[in-house]
């Protein structure tokens, strides 16, 4: 008779999961995004929502490719690539819009609204992901502990 134990679950599981719910939530978010500002707004509208899924999805997903790619890592140098790259993301989040203050070539409104939308979208699609893999906890119980 041989024995074969279960494998352990991945522990970055859940937030593997969460990266694809929400890399599937932006592409959503782009298609359907881009078709209703086109529609509203024509040229001005499509860049204003690939700009705004652009900067906004990245924004979210960065953050949880961050956490996936330090999982391994000791928790001062998550923590500090996880700082590194808010702040990182905050000054590209800033060139950009600064960059784009004074173009004309876009809808603003569309960008506005897109970004907003991104946030939530990824946000509510990563919790999905996180929610839906199920990972068991596991308590071990030393042995010799029950013998006294």
């Amino acid at each position: 008779m041989s024995f074969s134990p279960q494998p352990l679950p991945d522990p970055s599981a859940p937030l593997r999961a969460a990266v694809r719910w929400g890399i599937a939530g932006l592409i959503a978010l782009a298609v359907v995004g881009s078709l209703v500002a086109s529609l509203i707004a024509g040229w001005a509208g499509l860049w204003g929502a690939l700009i705004g899924v652009a900067v906004g999805g990245g924004f979210i997903l960065c953050t949880a490719l961050a956490v996936l790619f330090t999982e391994k890592m000791p928790p001062a140098t998550s923590g500090l690539v996880l700082l590194g790259s808010w702040l990182l993301k905050m000054i590209l989040a800033i060139v950009v819009l600064g960059l784009l203050k004074g173009m004309d070539f876009y809808s603003k409104g569309a960008l506005a609204t897109v970004i907003v939308l991104a946030l939530i979208i990824v946000l509510g699609a990563e919790t999905i992901g996180l929610v839906r893999v199920k990972v068991p906890y596991v308590d071990t119980v030393d042995p010799e502990s029950d013998s006294k």
